[in-house]
């Protein structure tokens, strides 16, 4: 999924990095679709026991991946998901709504095509947390490692004069809560209320939604263990590192922030509880076994290379990108703790929501 900041003025939306080369998101993001073999049990049985959707003749049934990057990771799930859905509707066509941001790297994904697929394809450029479909169109929803992203940071984040100015970070505190924290979550309820809201417009009654979200448990031990928004702040610290050898100035960092949020499982239920227009049929947390996906440093910083390399070169200037992310490979070579990927605890949440009739 791509990602929209703002940081005080506006940016464009930047997507992972495109293409299929050695530095592409094709190639790394290993991590992320570790988590398909575990929710595609899970997801099938929702759809045999829950679906109850009525598809016409002419315009047959339409599922939608929102955030669905170049494909790699999608391909798969939109595979299973067609195959179980055409048990309960045999003769039913199936659309496939393939949605991104518009500097998404779509050229890809329709190169790469799987040439058996039982569905035709669309691309739907645009942010998701907006409409993007028309009303009552959507059968099934999915979306995975993608509502983490934010419509945008925080603006108290990026305020001199605010208690939540985020002074010398990237992101909010891994391992506590502080002002910082609470103005991302504040703004991750935001989104997400307007995603959900977007999608109940879109869907139709009986419809279901899928719902891979990244997050963090609620306890877990910062001395020996660590999370993605960990792995964040490291790389942040390598900017302040730059920042001291003159290679780049603090101001740059202080006015930079990444837009996105980890949630805990109770705050996503907290979120989605307060939606009139879907039940929650389905909660799940999973351990992501991606994350043994990456079993050296450098596999590691290549997969967060391909994620956020367009967005801190926009703001920092494509020339300090190598450096960056040798001086992180450095520091996580360093760690016992960051080199050992059975200390990686960050979880995903598998929510099924299903779309209440009018």
């Amino acid at each position: 999924m791509a990602s929209m900041i703002n940081i005080g003025r506006e940016l464009p939306l930047f997507p992972m990095n495109a293409g299929i080369g050695p530095r592409s998101y094709v190639q790394n993001s290993s991590y992320q679709r570790g988590i398909l073999d575990v929710a595609k049990p899970i997801i099938e049985e929702e759809i045999l026991e829950k679906l109850n959707i009525k598809p016409s003749v002419k315009n047959g049934v339409s599922i939608a991946d929102f955030g669905c990057s170049t494909g790699h990771n999608s391909f798969p799930a939109m595979d299973f998901i067609t195959q179980a859905i055409n048990h309960i509707h045999t003769s039913a066509e199936f659309q496939v709504l393939f949605n991104d941001v518009a500097s998404n790297d779509f050229n890809t994904l329709f190169t790469s095509l799987p040439p058996n697929r039982i569905y035709h394809a669309t691309g739907v450029p645009g942010d998701f947390h907006g409409r993007l479909l028309p009303e009552s169109s959507l059968h099934f929803a999915y979306s995975s490692w993608s509502l983490q992203w934010l419509a945008q940071v925080p603006e108290a984040v990026a305020d001199r004069s605010s208690l939540a100015w985020n002074r010398g970070a990237i992101l909010y505190p891994a391992a506590k809560s502080n002002e910082v924290g609470e103005a991302y979550l504040e703004q991750y309820g935001k989104d997400m209320e307007a995603f959900l809201e977007s999608r109940s417009v879109e869907m139709v009654g009986g419809g279901l939604m899928a719902l891979l979200v990244p997050g963090v448990p609620q306890v877990w031990d910062p001395q020996s263990e660590y999370t993605i928004p960990c792995d964040i702040n490291l790389l942040g610290s390598c900017l302040m590192d730059m920042a001291k050898m003159g290679r780049l100035s603090e101001a740059k960092i202080d006015s930079f922030n990444l837009p996105y949020y980890f949630t805990t499982p109770q705050q996503l239920k907290s979120i989605l509880d307060r939606s009139h227009n879907f039940s929650i049929e389905r909660m799940e947390i999973l351990d992501n076994p991606g994350k043994h996906s990456l079993p050296s440093i450098n596999a590691r910083t290549a997969f967060y290379r391909a994620v956020h390399e367009r967005l801190l070169a926009d703001h920092f200037g494509g020339e300090i990108i190598d450096e960056l992310f040798d001086l992180y490979k450095k520091k996580l070579a360093a760690s016992p703790v960051f080199r050992n990927p059975n200390n990686d605890k960050t979880i995903v949440i598998l929510a099924m929501l299903k779309r209440k009739a009018d």
